[in-house]
């Protein structure tokens, strides 16, 4: 497979889960978090799809496109192994939705990062809340549920707080 196949693959599978999970949760009341803005692509979407609910970006340093770039206040600056148990601190478990695109082109990088950040998002979560991942994750109490339709098996990940 073309390294543009699978860019498709991931882009197509990210949208399919974060549609569906910003339809299973818009009736919670809890803050969203995008853990990595990047150049905002996923980060405008969120905000066309889930009109009205908070949405805080956690990102090392913000390089978007500036049409798709949060609102200072709704921008956490930092290292997300230092911004996350700062938020946990803030927001309590709370989050109804959160989103992760952290990962690079090193797929055993990506899976040491993913182990070493999966507690700390874990706590985040409240009840019924989801976590929607573009890679695999190793929660201990979240659990995880089948790609929605139109997802490429493996290219995203959701998993869901059920107590």
């Amino acid at each position: 497979m073309s390294r543009l196949d699978v860019f498709i693959n991931r882009m197509v599978s990210q949208r399919a889960c974060l549609n569906y999970a910003a339809e299973q949760t818009g009736d919670m009341d809890g803050p969203v978090f995008e853990l990595g803005l990047g150049n905002g692509r996923t980060f405008d979407h969120m905000r066309e799809i889930m009109s009205g609910r908070p949405i805080y970006v956690f990102e090392r340093k913000v390089e978007s496109n500036p049409a798709s770039t949060p609102e200072p206040e709704m921008t956490i600056l930092g290292d997300v192994r230092e911004t996350l148990p700062a938020a946990l601190e803030r927001f309590g478990a709370t989050a109804s939705l959160i989103h992760a695109d952290l990962g690079g082109h090193n797929l055993e990088k990506n899976d040491r990062f993913a182990r070493e950040i999966s507690p700390l998002i874990e706590p985040m979560l409240a009840v019924g809340g989801l976590m929607v991942s573009s890679d695999r994750m190793y929660f201990d109490t979240l659990t995880e549920l089948p790609t929605p339709p139109g997802a490429v098996e493996g290219r995203c990940f959701v998993y869901r707080k059920d107590k």
